[in-house]
């Protein structure tokens, strides 16, 4: 029996997982992003941050050892162990990744694969909006239909809970209250903290601040510090980087993690999927000066188009020569080893093969 959470894939479905991959990777190629490869396996870390969901295991030496359980840290860490970090820098990654306890939204899997690019060394609108459209182009490669990305702005959150000028425990409950859009329940909080005036005004208005572009000016209102009134600043020039067709929208009481994403962060959602299908943010100073990223999850993604991608067509060839031949043609092409035309044409339909090839002629695979 397979492990709880876990999946085997063989075929058709393989073959989509495959060929979706590869497709996502050679788009980052394409922008500049460079491959990485990390270890499975990395030095157990209480301070990580799925430390206490992550799989453990023991060591011969003794030592306490984790599997994967997200990219970004293994690679920050990675970059800062081989002293990588200086100048602007572009790598893309993907994988399988693993939690002994998944949280709701990855649907009970633990084990599952991500394909990621991280932009690091630089922190300006125009990196932002860099990530956002090659992120948009990513869900086009996917198939994916109808797609919006939802902006978010931690710091504009963070700048207004600091104005209440409470301690982190209510602060703590009043983010909470404000990320779960709990209207009531924040209302309650803020006369139990005696907090009035303008600070209650917007820190109240906070959940509400959902939707297109009126969004922003609703929300200039409430920007009680110049802080506030930079992260407003930054996230209008990175809007005004991005081509036109990309569907946005904004969520500005989006708060969680805040105490990690240093500015916007975003998520993507189709119509045919209640979860989102990649994340991402900009988290400088979290482990390096200056880093964005985002990753999309490539289960969520297949589930979300409604199809398995289309594979590259595959070919049965009646001979070594006949195969040699389709490859460096850049076809996927198998070497038949049936007998005759019928054999040849059962061994077809067995490997998902759409034809035979022979010297003379070619012929299409009949379901």
């Amino acid at each position: 029996m397979r492990p709880e959470g876990t999946r085997t894939y063989l075929g058709p479905e393989a073959r989509a997982r495959e060929a979706l991959r590869s497709r996502l990777l050679h788009l980052f190629a394409s922008w500049g992003y460079q491959p990485v490869e990390l270890s499975a396996l990395e030095p157990f870390d209480p301070a990580h941050p799925n430390a206490e969901s992550a799989f453990k295991l023991v060591d011969k030496t003794g030592d306490v050892l984790m599997l994967r359980s997200e990219f970004t840290t293994a690679l920050m860490r990675a970059l800062a162990e081989a002293g990588a970090l200086s100048g602007v820098a572009r790598y893309r990654y993907a994988g399988p990744l693993w939690l002994r306890e998944a949280p709701a939204e990855l649907g009970r899997l633990r084990e599952f694969t991500q394909v990621g690019a991280e932009l690091v060394g630089v922190s300006s609108p125009a990196a932002d909006a860099e990530l956002l459209a090659l992120a948009w182009e990513a869900l086009e490669a996917a198939g994916v239909r109808e797609a919006v990305l939802e902006l978010g702005l931690p710091s504009f959150v963070r700048d207004l809970l600091e104005a209440a000028r409470l301690g982190p425990e209510a602060t703590e409950r009043l983010r909470r209250a404000v990320d779960k859009k709990a209207v009531p329940e924040l209302a309650e909080l803020l006369d139990a903290y005696g907090v009035r005036g303008r600070v209650r005004e917007a820190i109240l208005a906070l959940p509400d601040l959902y939707g297109g572009r009126e969004v922003l000016a609703e929300a200039r209102r409430y920007a009680l510090s110049e802080r506030a009134k930079l992260d407003l600043d930054w996230l209008e020039e990175t809007l005004a980087r991005l081509e036109p067709g990309i569907e946005l929208l904004f969520d500005l009481g989006m708060a969680r993690r805040y105490d990690y994403y240093s500015g916007l962060t975003f998520r993507a959602f189709s119509p045919a999927h209640g979860f989102p299908l990649l994340g991402g943010g900009r988290y400088d100073g979290a482990m390096v000066p200056f880093a964005a990223g985002f990753a999309l999850g490539l289960e969520r993604l297949i589930e979300a188009t409604g199809a398995a991608p289309t594979a590259p067509e595959r070919y049965l060839a009646a001979s070594p020569e006949i195969a040699r031949r389709l490859r460096q043609e850049g076809q996927v092409a198998i070497l038949g080893h049936g007998g005759d035309e019928d054999a040849l044409l059962a061994e077809a339909r067995q490997v998902g093969a759409r034809y035979v090839v022979f010297e003379d002629r070619v012929v299409e695979v009949e379901g």
